[in-house]
């Protein structure tokens, strides 16, 4: 009877025995299935002293467990739980700088978050965390004190009180040990540095261990470009105040001495002729190595290779230095590998659009070398087309064979069709009525066909249009417009008369290259004038030409576009040119040319520097005396010179209320750098402030009585300077501007202030 109840106190401590069932006591949330899952021991199974202890450490582990005991009852084993309090909710107070959002990620990270296992251990590694966080953002003076209360049903709630501090700004970057170049001139490779005017949006000033090793990187860089091969970084220090408000950065460098270039080799097998090697390598012997210059090189030849077949080459460019003489040779050692072909091309994921859409817009064929630009090129087409939200293009290889490989297009259909109606005012046209039904890839053929109806105080404009943009096999596109168009010049620009035209067009377009492309065209036009009473040169022009004209028109145009998006472009150029002429035969015989560019230049990351010009000329020829008036050019307003009323610069009537007539020469232009806002977040590619300087204005050049200031005089140029911002916003495109004329005249009519909503800007 004794040994009976030692032996039921002792449990399976005191001998081995087989298991015949297992018992598992104490749980509460955790399902039995999930313990038998870790259990190392099943039914059958013998039991002895190690395997029990196995059975604890095995529990323990889970996490899931503050106590675990192991029992035996006759051949039963029972396993004993006791369980950690789950977590029922975490509150974080006192964050301003960081978003509770992004700090609860932070936490879910380490395993912290709500409905999971609450264990005690894990409060200094949430600390550790949230201090890594905001270590991060700068804020190295933060306290964090975090409380943890039951609940009932086994429940706990996490508290975590945030002081943040100030944040720590960088008082100084030394660098010790530079010679060659002043610390001035180095620092200026550093996006690090002390409080500047700008830091508030750039925050260069706020420490970041991964922008400081950014900044050693391009130190390094630095010198490696100048031929100084041994270049090291000794030390790095970093240093806080007591305070914890201020860093301080030490960088301790060996310049080294500075080497050139001895000679420069090819090895291995270039497969190509040398000659055409040789000019990609823009070192030259006698000058400082260049690091920077050899891995560029390096790139142009591989790619190369990539674009005659030989897809996976691989191009080294190796330096031999030569400590004594201070030279280097570099032998560029390439493998080419084998010349790669192209199977079979293979299309997925055009559940609408044919095959052949995406084909014909295809520059790597099959059955031909298989080459990365061609790949590249292919897919910039496809992204062009608009008609989906992505395009991937993997090239893998041919089962069994080394040098096949098949291109496989992947895409993703958007809707390609839309059905638009807005509202929208502006301050030159007043409300905006509009309603457009256009289908892009129509039937999925890649045809455009549209109607568009827009109406606001000054104009109105019904147009139905239809393109073929492969109506050769060839690229060559064919389109049809036909479009009514009514403008009141009174509300418009003060002029006292308005036009009604209707048109009738038929254009082709011949692709030259894939951002180069040219356009002629065939319009007939008729147009019906309408002269105010109180404006003579309305009345003037009646008199000698009448007031209703057919016109037939040749159009012509050339357009480059290499930007790297349609809206809100950072880096490329957009060149058009357009002119039309009224061919002999037609009531009104003149001529107008267009010309506008565009050129997108990258300042840093975020920072872009736009450059614009418009330069348009119109004048008559045969019978037609001069450029019918109406058909001038005008500028001021929100797309020409911002600070000035809109269609109000240049001549004026002499007469009446000397209402603005524009004139046959206009020349605009303007510099602008913009950016995404600081706080980015979902603005970050909807969003741009900018700042601008407007330049332009227009000339009547031929002599007209009833026109003030004719002729051209580049003194007669407006300026204006100012700040800007454009937000593509869910219901209508929103651009402001807050502008201030540098030179305005009397006459002019200044604007400060100038908004449009509802219009493409």
């Amino acid at each position: 009877m004794l040994a009976a109840l030692l032996l039921l106190v002792a449990g399976v401590q005191a001998a081995e025995f087989d298991v015949a069932d297992i018992r598992v006591e104490g749980l509460q949330r955790i399902a039995a299935g999930t313990i038998f899952n870790y259990l190392p021991v099943q039914v059958g199974d013998r039991v002895s002293d190690g395997i029990t202890g196995n059975i604890i450490r095995t529990l323990y582990a889970t996490g899931f467990f503050s106590d675990v005991r192991v029992e035996r009852e006759g051949d039963v084993l029972i396993v004993v739980v006791r369980e950690r309090p789950a977590i029922a909710q975490i509150d974080i107070t006192g964050n301003k700088s960081l978003k509770t959002d992004k700090l609860k990620e932070g936490l879910a990270d380490i395993g912290m978050s709500e409905g999971r296992v609450f264990n005690p251990v894990m409060l200094d590694r949430i600390e550790q965390e949230l201090r890594r966080q905001y270590f991060g953002a700068g804020k190295y003076g933060v306290e964090i004190e975090s409380t943890v209360s039951p609940l009932e049903r086994n429940r706990v709630a996490v508290r975590i009180a945030i002081g943040e501090g100030r944040t720590a700004r960088i008082k100084q970057v030394n660098i010790i040990g530079n010679e060659a170049f002043t610390e001035k001139e180095l620092l200026k490779q550093f996006d690090l540095g002390t409080t500047k005017w700008h830091s508030f949006y750039t925050k260069n000033d706020q420490y970041s261990k991964q922008k400081l090793g950014g900044d050693l990187e391009a130190l390094r860089s630095f010198y490696l470009d100048r031929g100084y091969v041994n270049f090291k970084i000794t030390s790095t220090q970093v240093s806080i105040s007591p305070d914890k408000d201020g860093m301080y950065v030490t960088v301790a460098i060996d310049e080294g001495d500075v080497y050139q270039v001895k000679d420069i080799k090819l090895a291995g097998q270039p497969s190509v002729p040398v000659e055409e090697l040789f000019p990609l390598i823009h070192l030259r012997r006698g000058e400082d190595f260049s690091r920077s210059k050899a891995t560029e090189s390096a790139e142009r030849i591989s790619e190369l290779l990539g674009s005659e077949g030989y897809a996976f080459a691989n191009v080294n460019a190796v330096p031999e230095i030569d400590e004594e003489a201070k030279e280097v040779t570099i032998t560029f050692f390439i493998d080419p590998g084998k010349r790669v072909y192209v199977r079979r091309v293979n299309m997925e994921g055009n559940t609408r659009t044919r095959d052949v859409v995406l084909r014909r817009e295809m520059r790597q064929l099959e059955r031909a070398w298989f080459s990365t630009e061609l790949v590249k090129r292919s897919r910039e087409r496809l992204q062009r087309l608009g008609y989906f939200e992505d395009v991937t293009i993997e090239t893998p290889a041919v089962p069994g064979l080394a040098d096949q490989v098949d291109v496989d297009v992947t895409v993703k259909e958007k809707p390609s069709g839309n059905l638009l109606a807005g509202v929208g005012f502006s301050q030159s046209q007043g409300l905006l009525l509009n309603a457009s039904v256009t289908q892009n890839n129509f039937l999925g053929t890649g045809k455009r066909v549209s109607f568009a109806v827009n109406t606001s105080r000054s104009a109105q404009l019904y147009r139905l249009a239809y393109t073929n943009p492969y109506f050769t096999i060839d690229g060559i596109s064919r389109g049809f417009d036909l479009t009514y168009r009514a403008t009141d010049f009174d509300d418009l620009t003060g002029a006292d008369y308005s036009t009604d035209i209707g048109l009738a067009e038929m254009n082709f377009g011949l692709p030259i290259s894939d951002t180069m492309r040219a356009g002629l065209g065939f319009r007939y036009q008729y147009t019906r004038f309408f002269p105010g009473g109180a404006s003579l040169l309305a009345q003037d022009f009646v008199d000698a030409n009448g007031d209703t004209f057919n016109d037939f028109f040749l159009t012509a145009s050339y357009t480059k576009d290499s930007r790297d998006s349609a809206i809100f472009p950072t880096r490329g150029t957009l060149q058009r040119v357009f002119g039309e002429v009224a061919v002999p035969g037609s009531d009104l015989q003149y001529y107008r040319l267009n010309v506008q560019g565009r050129q997108y230049i990258p300042l840093t990351q975020r920072f872009t520097f736009a450059v614009r010009g418009d330069l348009g000329y119109g004048a008559s020829y045969g019978d037609t005396p001069q450029l019918p008036f109406f058909e001038n050019f005008y500028a001021g307003g929100p797309r020409s010179v911002r600070g000035y009323d809109a269609y109000t610069l240049g001549p004026r009537e002499v007469d009446g209320d000397q209402d603005p007539v524009g004139g046959n020469l206009k020349l605009t232009g303007g510099l602008e750098v913009y950016a995404p806002p600081p706080f980015g977040g979902d603005f970050e590619n909807t969003v741009r402030l900018g700042a601008f300087l407007d330049v332009g204005n227009v000339w009547w050049t031929e002599s007209e009585p009833l026109v003030d200031r004719t002729g051209f005089d580049l003194g007669e140029l407006r300026y204006s300077t100012g700040l800007s911002f454009a937000w593509l916003s869910p219901v209508g495109a929103l651009s402001l501007s807050l502008a201030y004329p540098l030179n305005s005249e009397d006459e002019d009519e200044t604007q400060i202030f100038q908004f449009s909503f509802g219009q493409t800007f």
